[in-house]
């Protein structure tokens, strides 16, 4: 049964959905790739006291790496990118082709940034951290400049 709650953040509101009390979507407004609202059943704000205890802790700069229980729907190749997002440090960036690289994949930067784009738990899945192999933003579902913001955040250079 699929419930979902909405909170506020410093990237605007972010819609938090459960099924079964599991987090498996994290949605910004705007979001590319965002389910229809219908989809994420009824709303209780109730749910979710250490996802939004995390994520708080996340935005104020005091919390480095997620601790949650997360059901991610998707293929098994999203699911392994997805894994992989999780595996790359606060702060640090990555580029679609090091992803593929890290997968034994060379040739899969292109697929990678496909599922990068339709990972459905954006901040604590961190989708954001994912570069162009020039270092350049490309691509991201909430927008590049949420990304650019994320970005600046984590590295300690974002004006609040």
């Amino acid at each position: 049964m699929k419930q979902h709650m909405v909170i506020d953040s410093p990237y605007g509101p972010l819609t938090l959905v459960a099924d079964d009390g599991v987090l498996c979507g994290l949605y910004m407004v705007g979001q590319r790739h965002r389910p229809p609202e219908e989809s994420f059943g009824e709303r209780d704000d109730t749910l979710f006291d250490e996802v939004t205890e995390q994520l708080h802790a996340y935005f104020d700069g005091e919390l480095k790496e997620f601790t949650l229980e997360l059901r991610m729907a998707g293929t098994p190749f999203q699911r392994s990118v997805w894994d992989q997002l999780r595996q790359i440090p606060y702060g640090e960036i990555r580029s679609y082709g090091e992803l593929a690289q890290s997968l034994g994949n060379m040739g899969a930067s292109r697929a990678v940034g496909l599922a990068n784009g339709k990972n459905p738990i954006g901040i604590i899945v961190p989708c954001h951290r994912v570069v162009g192999a020039n270092g350049s933003l490309t691509g991201y579902g909430g927008g590049l400049d949420r990304k650019k913001r994320l970005l600046d955040f984590e590295s300690g250079s974002a004006l609040f």
